[in-house]
């Protein structure tokens, strides 16, 4: 078996993710609940900040598994889905105390853990197939 063969025998989901770019896209989608928890959501204006901030990430995510060197986009986008889950997750149990003075989101709620793990994973999976259906377009009509 050649190394093309070697590491393209897995299906695409079980393929490695690209780690440092799973990474900093979750950190970036982070920018969403940042602005729900600190009020700026609020004060800029609902329902139009967060569908922005979404519409942003989206475009961000999608971008990154088309232009960058991604290895495998859909993984890549899958794993950024449940890290930034996990990083919503984690912030909101360090920050919804300090501001708030009570604990809230997804660890006040625990049977809505699972779900937030689940969409974020299939949003992650939406960019991703957004994600390879762009680049092998982009691929045949170069």
């Amino acid at each position: 078996m050649n190394t093309y063969e070697h590491t393209h025998s897995a299906p695409p989901l079980l393929r490695r993710p690209d780690w440092p770019v799973v990474i900093g896209l979750a950190v970036v989608a982070l920018v969403r609940p940042l602005f729900s928890i600190t009020g700026l959501s609020d004060s800029l204006g609902r329902p139009a900040t967060p569908l922005i901030l979404t519409a942003a990430i989206f475009v961000v995510w999608v971008g990154a598994g088309v232009l960058s060197r991604v290895r495998e986009p859909l993984p890549t986008l899958v794993a950024a889905g449940l890290a930034y889950a996990l990083g919503t997750l984690v912030l909101s149990g360090v920050l919804s105390p300090l501001l708030d003075g009570e604990l809230a989101g997804p660890l006040a709620r625990p049977q809505s853990i699972v779900p937030l793990f689940a969409v974020n994973a299939a949003w992650g999976a939406l960019c991703g197939v957004c994600a390879v259906g762009l680049r092998r377009a982009r691929t045949r009509g170069c």
